[in-house]
């Protein structure tokens, strides 16, 4: 996934009331930026990590700034959970995936009943495959897990 403008290095020093972090750029300023992910992200938001930020300068945004990743150990964790299912679509028609290449088609947010909608349906040869994305921020004895907080959606999941 290629970000544009490009993503800013920073470092975290909190995250607070949910969808507020305050981070230290670069350069030394304090900013708060917005945080795209509603769960605890307890194994993920330790004062100190290295941050990316994305930045977006509308009049109309009360916060410039978006906490996009973390670095948790050596791995980056996304935080913004919009983008899951956008990287995961750029991977397969990327032909990234190496079991997923058989597919050309690819539709997104197919509705499977009267309440349900799965993330990605891809078409081809082998027949319909449903693929369903998870953002996951939550590391328990070396696994990701999901969800990471109890709530009846991640239940669903």
């Amino acid at each position: 996934m290629i970000f544009s403008p490009p993503l800013l290095p920073a470092t975290l020093i909190q995250r607070y009331k949910r969808f507020l972090a305050d981070v230290r750029l670069e350069d030394g300023r304090v900013v708060i930026a917005h945080c795209p992910n509603s769960g605890s992200m307890k194994s993920c938001n330790t004062p100190g990590n290295p941050v990316m930020l994305s930045f977006h300068d509308q009049p109309q945004r009360k916060f410039k700034y978006t906490w996009e990743m973390i670095q948790v150990k050596k791995n980056w964790v996304g935080i913004n959970t919009s983008l899951p299912n956008q990287l995961v679509a750029e991977a397969i028609k990327a032909g990234k995936i190496t079991e997923l290449q058989n597919y050309p088609d690819l539709r997104r947010e197919v509705r499977i009943n009267k309440h349900s909608r799965l993330d990605l349906l891809l078409t081809g040869p082998p027949g319909p495959c449903y693929v369903e994305v998870k953002n996951v921020t939550l590391l328990e004895k070396n696994q990701a897990r999901f969800p990471d907080a109890v709530t009846l959606r991640g239940q669903k999941h």
